[in-house]
């Protein structure tokens, strides 16, 4: 008897790069993820952008790997969500689609920025909005036309109620405590000595490190703990919980009834932020509903790449100019 010659049906790739390392799925349209790896490494950022070497030097090996294990035939899709992808993405955009294409067969290639993927993953192909917040924060909405953008500036110029904001917040009320300054906070020192130990030492173990967002918004946690009984702590996660919702505001569709969706580590702070912000988000979004997010960033590239790998029609904006997605095809 000859045996028919076997068509496996195409393999993707989902990538979810982030301030945490890169992690990824190998899988087949309609089978679920089949293989998912990561790597702790932070792809490198400089002047020049998202380094595409440094990438694709953690990429490529990770995605054989998954590929083997999953027992994957190919690959034909490769979807890559990046952090700062929406300006920072240049380089990605002119070198990784074709050496996905040369090194893993991959024939079509998304780039999207991480807040596309975390909306993709929170919330699917509706119109609302989604604020995905950590580190930093970002809020990205869509009436299915196109995309909306609020904040995401950074540490410096933004991001305003995200981890790092409130951990600044709160490490200034703990120096005005500190010095005997109005605005301290008692507890707020307290906590902070516990953490960084004497005020004085702080400015030497924050300023010299390239991770600051991180190392500020490490006390956010502290904020939290805190703001059952502290005024202050409280009123920072209020003020965060308004420059939240304004961001909200500022992406999410005018009209219908859009969704609204929180996604990220910042929201494990809890009810002293989550209450303020329920609030604010009714205030402000009376017509939206808020629903919780169905899932995260990576998976909202695995959806993505399960709907170009099975040749669906993409619900989504396309949006090759601000960078917030972009989609290229390359053959084999």
């Amino acid at each position: 008897m000859i045996t028919p010659p076997r068509h496996d049906p195409p393999g993707f790739l989902a990538v979810d790069s982030g301030g945490s390392g890169l992690r990824v799925v190998v899988g087949v349209p309609g089978h679920g993820p089949s293989a998912e790896g990561e790597s702790p490494v932070p792809v490198r950022t400089s002047a020049g952008g998202i380094d595409p070497e440094h990438l694709l030097e953690q990429l490529l090996p990770l995605a054989r790997a998954l590929t083997a294990e999953a027992g994957v035939s190919g690959l034909d899709t490769a979807v890559v969500g990046a952090a700062g992808f929406a300006t920072l993405g240049e380089a990605l955009r002119a070198e990784v689609p074709g050496a996905l294409a040369r090194d893993l067969g991959v024939r079509t290639v998304a780039l999207a920025a991480d807040a596309v993927t975390a909306y993709l993953g929170a919330l699917g192909p509706r119109p609302g909005a989604v604020v995905a917040a950590g580190t930093g924060l970002i809020a990205i909405g869509t009436d299915l036309t196109s995309w909306r953008r609020a904040d995401g500036w950074g540490h410096l110029l933004g991001d305003c109620g995200g981890g790092a904001w409130i951990g600044r917040a709160g490490l200034e009320a703990a120096l005005r405590a500190h010095d005997g300054r109005d605005g301290g906070s008692a507890p707020l020192l307290a906590c902070a000595e516990e953490r960084f130990g004497p005020m004085p030492g702080l400015p030497g173990l924050l300023y010299p490190r390239s991770d600051r967002p991180a190392v500020l918004a490490s006390f956010a946690p502290g904020v939290a703990v805190c703001a059952p009984r502290d005024p202050v702590a409280a009123g920072i996660l209020r003020t965060a919980a308004r420059h939240i919702a304004e961001s909200a505001a500022a992406v999410c569709p005018p009209a219908g009834e859009p969704q609204v969706a929180l996604t990220g580590g910042l929201f494990k702070l809890g009810d002293p932020l989550l209450v303020p912000l329920d609030e604010e988000l009714g205030r402000r979004l009376p017509h939206a509903r808020r629903v919780p997010a169905e899932g995260d960033p990576l998976h909202g590239a695995v959806r993505l790449a399960t709907d170009l790998a099975a040749g669906r029609r993409l619900a989504l904006p396309q949006d090759d100019k601000t960078m917030l997605y972009m989609q290229a095809t390359k053959g084999t």
